[in-house]
Order: C-alpha cells, then structure tokens, then sequence
C-alpha cells in the first residue's frame, strides 16, 4: 500500500464530508484519486492496486463481489437513504420493477462517464440513461435532457469497500477521522446553512437545489458497521434481477464485509 491512503472518488454532492476531511488533512494521510467512471472505475481500480479504499454504490459493490471480484470488501457504511440514483444495476432492478418481459429487456451502450451519456441520449445512440437526480437536473434545468421518470434503489445508497491489502488498522483510522465530519454534515444545525454554503460552492448547484436534496438523504452516524439485513435484502433483489448468480443470496457475511474493520449488526 502506498504511504497515504488513497481514496477513489466521484464528483457528486454526497461526499461533501470527505472533501472537508480532506481538506483538513491537507494531504498528510489521504490521497483523493477521482473515478469519473463512477463505482466501475472504482472496481477496476482496485483490482489494478491504483487505489486502496472507494466510497461507492451499494448494488454494485455487493454484485461485484457476488460475482467473484476478490480485490474488496465492504468495510462502512456510508448513505442510509435509498436514493434517485443510476447503474447498469439499477437498469436491472427497473425491469424487474416493472415486469419487463425477456422482449422487453433493456439493452447496453457503454458511455463511461456522465457527458458521453448525455451526449447519447441527443445524438440518438440510445433511448435514455440513470443517473444521480440531482446531479442530472442541472443539464434540466438548461435544457441538455429531460426527466422522464425516477427510479429509488431498495437500500441505502452508498457503502465503503476496501482493498483487502490495506492494514485493518489503517482502515479503521481512516473511517474514525472521516465519522465526525459525516457525523456534523448530518446534523440539523450544519444542514440550515453551511452544508448549503459549502455544496453551492464547491459544485456549483442552485441554493434551492440543494435545500431539496438535504431534506432527501441522510448520512450513517457510525461508519464502522454494516447491517446484515441490507446486505441479505441487496442480494435478494440482485438475484431477482438477475444481476447476481444463482445461490448468491446465500453467501457469507464474511465473503462480503471485512468483519476486522466493520461490525456487522
């Protein structure tokens, strides 16, 4: 492992309290290594040893591993909201939402990043794409796309994967340290204002906006732990959606979450 940890990342509103740790740290114990590809890039990235921890989507962190990627567990919790949110995984779990019937099926284009998606969607390469509300509704707001529709993942949003590489104790440290600032993100007082202060600032989002999108998502209290039935219910709704194999729902806590690091409870 490198001297500093280094975090993968994707530029959204969520990691507000990562960006102010680790503003705070000013580099002494933390790398942010950004993934415009999002959870995949982040995956990617692990297996090739480019970065050692991801903050990332709960559906496909659990699928990957469900799948047989061995370069992570799940060492946090991060989101306890489910969320307007976009994967291939959550393609998946539309359809059976929907009870699209094999015809009906979605099927994939690869764009990687948020503007190739966008771009898609306009130059009639595909129909439409998932992403992130609130993210996406600045390109509304100017006309790039439109909503069509919404789709809410069946569990809370994000999770915390680590590569197995990294020292327990490390991983720990890095989760005690990042706590208090989700802690005080969350908290009622920070929300009135200063978390709208900083977003609007750093992101660039409409002040209204982000009052909104405040009052829809809230932030684990102890990072440290990991529910049993959210990752149980996570690998049910795979399985029926056929993004995880067979006898999936019946895997180990322990293949999952790294039980040196995370409580499970």
């Amino acid at each position: 492992m490198a001297t500093k940890l280094r975090v993968g990342w994707h530029r959204e509103h969520f990691l507000s309290p990562l960006l102010q740790f680790v503003e705070k740290d000013k580099g002494e114990t933390v790398e942010l290594v950004e993934c415009p590809g999002g959870t995949g890039e982040m995956q990617v990235k692990l297996k090739n040893g480019e970065i050692d921890l991801c903050i990332a989507l709960t559906d496909a962190l659990i699928a990957g591993l469900a799948n047989g990627q061995t370069s992570y567990k799940i060492v946090g919790r991060y989101i306890a909201s489910p969320l307007r949110c976009g994967s291939q995984v959550m393609a998946s779990v539309l359809s059976l939402q929907q009870k699209w019937s094999e015809e009906e099926q979605p099927k994939f284009k690869v764009n990687g990043q948020f503007k190739p998606l966008r771009d898609s969607v306009n130059s009639g390469e595909t129909s439409v794409f998932l992403w992130e509300w609130f993210t996406t509704k600045p390109y509304v707001d100017s006309g790039e796309v439109r909503f069509i529709g919404s789709v809410y993942t069946p569990w809370p949003c994000w999770h915390i994967a680590a590569s197995p590489s990294v020292p327990s104790s490390t991983v720990k440290a890095f989760l005690a340290s990042l706590q208090p600032y989700v802690q005080h993100f969350n908290s009622p007082e920070a929300r009135v204002s200063e978390d709208i202060e900083f977003v609007h600032n750093y992101f660039g989002h409409k002040k209204e906006d982000v009052a909104e999108w405040l009052q829809s998502v809230k932030w684990e209290e102890q990072l440290a732990e990991v529910k049993e039935d959210v990752v149980k219910e996570t690998l049910a709704v795979l399985r029926k959606a056929g993004v995880v194999p067979e006898g999936a729902e019946d895997m180990k806590l322990e293949d999952i979450v790294n039980t040196e690091v995370a409580t499970i409870v």
